[in-house]
C-alpha cells in the first residue's frame, strides 16, 4: 500500500483542570487524566472534555488522537488512563495487556456509521458491500464495472493503526468472514485522518473512500450500501446506523485498566450522561441509550 504523508497525524491536547486516579499515569498527586487513541474519537473527546471543565473545574483532561491502536498500546504500557477506540480490543491486544498486568475494561460511549465516498461528480450512487470489497481488494479497478464513467479507481483508506481501518477490513472487505484473508489492494492510498480522506475524495474525481459519518462533509457524494444485489440500499445516518438498517456501523469505545475510580470514573459516569450524549449528536455521532 502506498503510503502519502501531506497532513500528519492529529495530536490535539487541552488541558482543563486537575484529577488523580491511583495506579494510573495520572498518579494520585497528579492534576491530569490521560485520554489518547482513535482519532475518529478525538474531536467528540476534545468537545467533552470543554464541556467538561464547567460540570468539574478541579479536573484537567489531555486529549491526544493517534489512532485506536495506539490508544489501546498505551493502556497496555501504563501511559494513558483512558484509551479511545473505534473498534473492539483484539484478543492479541488483550493477551498482551494481561502479560502486562492490565486489565481493559470496555465502555460502548457512542455509536457510528462508516460512510463510503466518492466524489460529487461521479454517476454511481449505490454499492453492494461485495462490490465495495472488490474495489477494495483490486478486483474492481474502473468505476465502468460498477455503473459510472470509463475512469479508473483510486482507492483511499485510513492507516493501519486506525480503528476505522481495521474495522471497515474486517466488516466490509472480508464482508464479516474471520478466516477470508482478503486485504486491501497494494495501491490503495492510506492517510492519516479523517480530515484528510474527506479532503482527498472531495478533490479527486476517480476516488473512493470511508469515513465515520462524524467527518463526512457536504463536499463528499455518500454511498447508499445494500448487503444484496437487490438492495434495499441503505444511506448511513444516525437513525439507520440505531435501527440497524444501515449495514457498516459500529460502536465506538474508551478503555481503563480495570474499574475506574475517582475522577475517572466521574467523568466516565458523566460521557453516559443526558448533557454528554448531547455532545455526540452534535458532533455528528449517533448517541447511545
Amino acid at each position: 500500500m502506498r503510503r502519502v504523508w501531506r497532513w500528519f497525524p492529529v495530536l490535539l491536547c487541552l488541558a482543563v483542570s486537575s484529577c488523580s486516579f491511583p495506579n494510573s499515569p495520572s498518579s494520585t498527586n497528579s492534576k491530569i487524566i490521560i485520554n489518547r487513541g482513535s482519532d475518529t474519537l478525538v474531536n467528540l473527546a476534545l468537545a467533552w472534555a470543554e464541556a467538561y471543565a464547567v460540570v468539574d473545574p478541579t479536573v484537567s483532561i489531555s486529549v491526544s488522537g493517534g489512532g485506536s491502536g495506539v490508544g489501546l498500546t498505551s493502556l497496555i504500557q501504563g501511559t494513558t488512563d483512558i484509551a479511545n477506540a473505534s473498534r473492539a480490543i483484539s484478543g492479541e491486544e488483550l493477551a498482551e495487556a494481561q502479560k502486562n498486568g492490565v486489565s481493559p475494561n470496555e465502555f460502548i460511549v457512542a455509536r457510528d456509521a462508516i460512510a463510503v465516498i466518492i466524489h460529487p461528480a461521479n454517476p454511481v450512487d449505490q454499492l453492494t458491500l461485495q462490490q465495495v470489497s472488490d474495489i477494495f481488494t483490486g478486483k474492481i479497478n474502473n468505476w465502468a464495472e460498477v455503473g459510472g464513467e470509463d475512469r479508473p479507481i483510486v482507492r483511499v483508506s485510513r492507516e493501519v493503526n486506525s480503528g476505522t481501518h481495521v474495522y471497515f477490513l474486517e466488516a466490509v472487505i472480508r464482508l464479516g468472514r474471520k478466516d477470508d484473508p482478503a486485504i486491501f489492494s497494494t495501491d490503495t492510498l492510506l492517510l492519516p485522518s479523517s480530515e484528510v480522506i474527506t479532503s482527498e475524495v472531495s478533490q479527486n474525481p476517480n476516488a473512493i473512500g470511508y469515513d465515520g459519518l462524524g467527518y463526512v462533509t457536504d463536499a463528499v457524494k455518500i454511498l447508499r450500501l445494500s448487503t444484496a444485489d437487490a438492495g434495499p440500499f441503505v444511506a448511513p445516518s444516525k437513525e439507520t446506523a440505531l435501527d440497524g438498517t444501515y449495514p457498516v456501523s459500529r460502536d465506538l469505545y474508551m478503555y481503563t485498566n480495570g474499574e475506574p475510580a475517582g475522577a475517572i470514573q466521574e467523568y466516565l459516569n458523566w460521557i453516559l450522561s443526558a448533557q454528554a450524549q448531547e455532545i455526540v449528536g452534535q458532533k455528528g455521532f449517533v448517541p447511545i441509550g
